[in-house]
């Protein structure tokens, strides 16, 4: 099967092209594909914007060609669940620097750096045929206000899986990431469903 990764981000492209490329899928970006368009991300949950995101670019790939679009993004507890899906776009921020700057003053204000959290990754998958398949993966973990670790991007540094030792996100391997992460236990039940189809 051929499938567009439907993101601009370097980052998921790496991650989501690790996991799906050993099931056979040829994986393509929107970069190889010549597509250059901002998707306005309107929906209210992680699942709505996956899906609002997967449906446009399939109307712009070629026949024949699948579609796996992803929403995704980091809810605190402490904060009432932010910055939700609002993650890429946190306090109006341009960078991830930025932003987790702000996320780690945030925590500082009220006192909750260690505060309960969990990476959430929704997966619209539109196939060939028009179809769809749709599934969430989530990764548990809790914050620290203290960046670690040069790995990974967004929030990465900020976030501390459960039974990862004490590590961030940043700093465990990516191919531990790629085992544990929302993204790669969402790809996992899309494995699992395409595989009945």
């Amino acid at each position: 099967m051929k499938i567009v990764l439907a993101t601009q981000n370097k980052g998921k492209v790496r991650e989501m092209s690790a996991i799906l490329a050993p099931l056979g899928a040829e994986v393509y970006s929107l970069a190889d594909m010549g597509i250059d368009t901002d998707v306005e991300e309107n929906g209210v949950t992680f699942a709505e914007n996956a899906m609002i995101k997967a449906r446009a670019i399939f109307e712009l790939v070629p026949e024949g060609m699948g579609v796996v679009a992803d929403d995704s993004g980091l809810c605190v507890d402490a904060l009432g669940g932010d910055p939700g899906v609002y993650s890429a776009r946190y306090g109006g921020m341009n960078t991830d620097k930025e932003r987790n700057a702000l996320l780690a003053r945030n925590l500082s204000a009220i006192n909750a750096s260690n505060s309960k959290a969990r990476f959430v990754c929704a997966i619209a998958c539109i196939l060939p045929d028009g179809s769809a398949v749709e599934v969430q993966g989530q990764c548990e973990g809790h914050m620290t206000d203290t960046e670690k670790g040069e790995g990974g991007f967004g929030y990465d540094p900020l976030f501390v899986p459960d039974g990862c030792g004490g590590l961030t996100m940043a700093e465990i391997s990516a191919e531990e990431k790629n085992r544990i992460s929302h993204r790669a236990l969402a790809l996992e039940k899309l494995k699992a469903e395409l595989g009945k189809r």
